[in-house]
């Protein structure tokens, strides 16, 4: 039986609520600078909404939603960041994991996770954990949590040792399964070195891909650089595992979204168990050049064994 997975990333949900003189110190001041200066209108709140009712007609099995919920990480933007997660569907049928304005400044991603931590939910039942598991028909959810707060103008994640090695633990066991499940991992930062500029990386992608080398797993999701990206990156004993980046889910396509690769848009995923192996296949929909919401066609996963 065919599994749809649907996968989008950075909605950036506003406008933003009231700002008092108080919250604004520290990095929150620039961030809100620069959401004045031009960032509120590279979002388009309409063109997210059109996107979600679109999705939800697709009949996806489950929603994975790569981070950045928020713009500056306050208050005010934790609840409006559930309630876009409760349009997308309950929380058996949408996972989420943050992204760096999730976690702008201190104290951010607690107050986050304590309003979307369902979200987050670990089939053990724990939330706000990271690495968690969830199990859907043939798919196994692994999602982890590379934001941190930074300083201004820096815009880095980080696992760590500890997220590594579990995320290590937890993919190798799943490899050992009867009936292996097809794993995908979810995070927001682009997890391969150079996959993002300096000052927006993962500072440890070369772990990272250590990890998958030794581990494996059969897709992994990001967001982030607010482009449609796919590249490959070595799993265990030859096998390429596929790294697939989306856009702004919110872009306004008169912005940077005016850019084929940078229209709001999101993939939709089929996943078909065969035999001992799986076929997959990728398809993008989304605003078209004259900002019409359609299919935009297959994505090429690059060459990657899936057996």
């Amino acid at each position: 039986m065919t599994f749809r997975l649907a996968h989008l990333s950075d909605p950036h949900v506003g406008p933003l609520g009231r700002v008092r003189l108080h919250q604004l110190l520290g990095k929150r001041a620039t961030g809100y600078a620069n959401w004045r200066r031009g960032r509120s209108r590279s979002h388009d709140m309409s063109v997210l909404e059109a996107l979600v009712l679109d999705l939800k007609g697709q009949g996806a099995g489950h929603i994975a939603c790569t981070g950045d919920l928020c713009n500056i990480g306050l208050p005010s933007e934790w609840e409006t960041a559930r309630t876009f997660l409760e349009a997308l569907g309950p929380p058996e049928a949408v996972s989420f994991v943050p992204g760096n304005h999730d976690a702008y400044v201190r104290g951010s991603l607690e107050g986050l996770l304590a309003a979307c931590g369902r979200y987050t939910g670990d089939d053990s039942g724990s939330s706000g954990c990271f690495p968690y598991l969830r199990r859907r028909g043939p798919v196994a959810l692994v999602g982890l949590s590379s934001a941190i707060p930074t300083k201004p103008f820096v815009a880095t994640g980080r696992l760590g040792a500890p997220q590594l090695a579990a995320a290590e633990s937890l993919l190798r066991a799943l490899a050992t399964e009867p009936g292996r499940p097809f794993r995908v991992v979810m995070i927001h930062h682009p997890p391969q070195p150079g996959g993002a500029a300096a000052g927006r990386e993962l500072k440890d992608a070369a772990a990272f891909t250590a990890m998958i080398a030794r581990a494996g797993a059969e897709l992994i999701l990001h967001g982030h650089n607010h482009v449609l990206s796919s590249a490959v990156i070595p799993g265990p004993d030859g096998r390429s595992v596929p790294v697939v980046g989306v856009p702004s889910a919110s872009a306004r396509p008169d912005g940077h979204g005016a850019i084929a690769s940078r229209r709001a848009s999101y993939l939709l995923y089929e996943i078909t168990p065969s035999g001992a192996a799986f076929t997959v296949s990728a398809r993008r929909r989304g605003l078209d050049a004259a900002g019409v919401l359609c299919d935009l066609g297959p994505v090429d996963l690059g060459p990657v064994d899936r057996a």
